[in-house]
């Protein structure tokens, strides 16, 4: 392309720019400025020649001004590498500006070279106090392990709200398939990697294991986490209905810094310009609180991943879920049935405690009236009068529609003179457990009245710094085969009052 060519093609830019009214567009402007390079150049190197000292197009070298062999370009070849390297600066200035979400047109237009484009993006990063090395997306490698880890959910059966992008394209992958794309994102020879027998790349994974930048064992380590999360909040347990929860932040005892501040004296009646009496609030220890620490550990064998077992994954992270949650319930009414002492060295449920019924039996409008009675007689610490309001009543299975009628139904069931039912619409709520059940066999079996925890405190389960859900973490034992997990959680039961719970020793269920 000659003087003559490249001057035609600019006017014809502009005569079509102006035929319709507009300015020329970015991708013309480029053009034009281009050829206007193209023309220059032409013009200091002389057409169609050129000294082989010439300066070339956009601060490029020499070498884009002559041939391969140093010979000087012909004016056609010229204007043609001039136009390549407007395009090249054109998209390379748009990819960096819409990465930091920029305008790219001032900087195209102006002629900016892109170290000045790259400076002042870094000076606008700068003074919006953003970190020069900060990314504007999440990084590729967590929404890959993100979404493959929500497939693996989906694959075992355990439904996911609302599911990473992307995680449908790997939902039907099996492990030793996980495996190599793992393995290749790191740098492994896919080639070498699909030659592999399941066996080998088992052991190459177990070499990786303990490596914090491992695919493989972080999608593993996410997906068991979720799982437990998942499955620990549908565990069917009745412990956390009724008991309050608590958080400690360590394992010491709290005996020698928990006091109930009380004993107050009545306000007295001043007489006109009288003196005000001094008082002095007493103080009362209240029991001790402690966590103790629970676990196991689990382990994904050779043999399930040869055989894509996916169910260790998510069911057996799920046992261990519902059987922590399950261990706490046993332990809450074990308790309560078994009756031990407590921070006074009194049994829990003791006639110096005001909280046992003198006469056991199945809950029946009378009995309920009688343990609600006995409990709102209770008084506190100072020997104060408490507003007791009952809330919850704790049976064994077995009562469950005897009690429906009892709460709900207006009259009296099978009184001579169809008497109203004082209990109609009480607001008690049922709490059946079959652990109770389990743990009376063959003996009578007690059930118990509960208080509202804002009036009276009763049964409270700690956990560390408020963890409830087991945390998983990945076992780093030296020699050991395999991938493994410790689960593990910490918690105490605390009786924190006698006075909120009273105890029916209930009969022995048919």
């Amino acid at each position: 392309m000659g003087r003559k060519q490249i001057m035609a093609r600019q006017q014809e830019l502009v005569s079509k720019a102006k035929a319709e009214n507009r300015d020329l567009t970015v991708e013309e402007q480029a053009e034009f400025d281009g050829l206007q390079r193209a023309l220059d150049f032409l013009s200091d190197s002389g057409e169609p020649g050129g000294t082989d000292g010439e300066r070339s197009l956009s601060g490029s070298t020499g070498d884009e001004s002559t041939g391969r062999m140093g010979d000087p370009l012909s004016p056609e070849e010229a204007a043609k590498r001039a136009i390549e390297a407007e395009r090249k600066r054109s998209a390379d200035i748009t990819e960096l500006c819409r990465t930091f979400q920029l305008d790219p047109n001032d900087y195209i237009l102006s002629g900016k070279s892109m170290e000045e484009v790259r400076s002042a993006v870094l000076k606008q990063l700068q003074e919006n106090n953003a970190p020069v090395g900060a990314r504007v997306t999440v990084d590729e490698e967590d929404k890959f392990r993100d979404c493959v880890s929500d497939a693996l959910m989906i694959r075992a059966g355990v439904m996911v709200s609302k599911p990473a992008p992307g995680s449908s394209d790997f939902r039907n992958m099996r492990l030793r398939d996980l495996a190599v794309e793992c393995l290749a994102r790191s740098g492994e020879d896919p080639r070498n990697l699909l030659r592999a027998s399941t066996d080998d790349l088992y052991e190459t994974l177990c070499r990786q294991f303990y490596n914090p930048a491992s695919a493989f064992p972080a999608i593993l380590d996410s997906t068991i986490k979720k799982s437990i999360v998942k499955l620990y909040e549908q565990v069917p347990t009745t412990f956390q209905t009724w008991t309050t929860k608590g958080s400690l932040s360590d394992f010491k005892e709290t005996a020698d810094h928990e006091y109930v501040i009380g004993g107050m004296g009545d306000f007295e009646k001043v007489a006109e310009n009288g003196e005000l009496k001094a008082d002095m609030p007493r103080t009362e220890r209240l029991p001790s609180r402690k966590l103790e620490t629970y676990g196991k550990q689990f382990s994904m064998s050779r043999q399930a991943f040869i055989n894509d077992d996916i169910g260790f994954l998510t069911e057996m992270p799920g046992l261990y879920a519902t059987k922590a949650k399950m261990t706490v319930d046993k332990q809450v009414y074990s308790l309560l049935f078994n009756n031990g002492k407590i921070f006074d060295g009194v049994n829990l449920f003791d006639t110096k405690h005001n909280n046992v019924m003198a006469t056991g039996g199945k809950p029946s409008q009378e009995a309920i009236q009688k343990i609600i009675l006995q409990m709102q007689k209770q008084k506190d610490q100072f020997g104060e009068p408490i507003y007791v309001t009952p809330q919850y009543i704790i049976v064994p299975v077995g009562y469950e529609f005897d009690l429906a009628v009892i709460l709900h139904s207006t009259q009296v069931t099978g009184s001579a003179n169809n008497d109203i039912n004082p209990l109609y619409n009480y607001p008690l709520q049922i709490v059946q457990t079959p652990v109770l059940n389990a743990l009376a066999g063959e003996k009578a079996c007690p059930w118990f009245m509960v208080a509202n925890s804002m009036s009276v405190k009763h049964i409270q389960v700690d956990y560390l710094n408020g963890q409830e859900t087991p945390i998983v973490r990945r076992m780093e034992a030296a020699g050991t085969l395999g991938f493994t997990w410790d689960v593990y959680t910490d918690w105490g039961i605390a009786v924190r009052d006698f006075r909120g719970i009273t105890k029916n020793p209930g009969e022995i269920i048919a």
